[in-house]
């Protein structure tokens, strides 16, 4: 996953719970998207907060799944404009993928976590796997220069990890490729924060809230532009 650059705004973070309308709302931002449509106004609370937006695709009638995008930020932004940009820069701006074309969008979940509860840990092993997302900062014993990663709070259990090797993990994603030392791992500066995740599939987010924008591109396909007409098939497909 990849993090925004910091934010200087000085307002007061809330302390929301992400729930399936954030993700129900991606996935009306990336299908506008890419019908070229405009997509309806989101209809959850707005807050202030951290957060970050994971496509996930599945394959082989959803026994294998695959990351698709994961971008987000550590400082806090409106819901209403974050959750909306982020679903768009995950999906089309992460550099380890290629951008999620229409075609795709049948096998992907989105899941939005909001981010909380950010306090600096006494160790690097001071945290629970599960239960806390972590922030390392440190200096490259090799290259002296600073380097800082994240991992959300599902990614040491879905991997499997121990603290360890989390922590070591974590360490290569910040670009340090050499074997993390004793000295190393006692140096780190590390942030443990927590966060509520709400996920959705294609399929639940089509028998659900889907009508408004499937009104849109059902609209397309009426109009019968030439312009449009690639366009409305390819929606046809996604809401069949």
């Amino acid at each position: 996953m990849r993090r925004s650059k910091a934010s200087t705004s000085t307002e007061e973070v809330t302390q929301m719970q992400a729930s399936q309308d954030h993700c129900s709302f991606c996935f009306d931002v990336l299908i506008s998207h890419l019908t070229k449509v405009d997509s309806p106004a989101p209809d959850f609370a707005d807050g202030y907060q951290p957060l970050f937006v994971t496509w996930n695709k599945s394959s082989n009638w959803g026994q294998n799944t695959q990351l698709r995008g994961c971008i987000g930020t550590l400082e806090p932004r409106r819901l209403h404009t974050a959750v909306k940009d982020y679903a768009l820069t995950s999906a089309l701006r992460d550099s380890r993928f290629s951008p999620v074309q229409l075609k795709e969008v049948s096998q992907l979940s989105c899941s939005v976590s909001l981010l909380r509860c950010f306090e600096e840990a006494a160790s690097w092993q001071d945290w629970e796997i599960g239960q806390h997302g972590l922030i390392i900062d440190f200096t490259d014993p090799v290259l002296s220069c600073k380097r800082t990663a994240t991992f959300l709070p599902e990614v040491a259990g879905d991997q499997g990890w121990s603290k360890q090797q989390c922590i070591e993990a974590l360490i290569r994603k910040a670009g340090y490729q050499g074997k993390p030392s004793q000295e190393l791992l006692d140096s780190l500066h590390v942030t443990r924060y927590q966060s509520s995740k709400a996920a959705l599939s294609f399929a639940d987010y089509q028998a659900g809230s889907c009508s408004r924008l499937q009104e849109d591109v059902e609209q397309l396909l009426l109009q019968g532009s030439s312009s449009s007409s690639s366009r409305g098939r390819l929606g046809k497909l996604l809401f069949a």
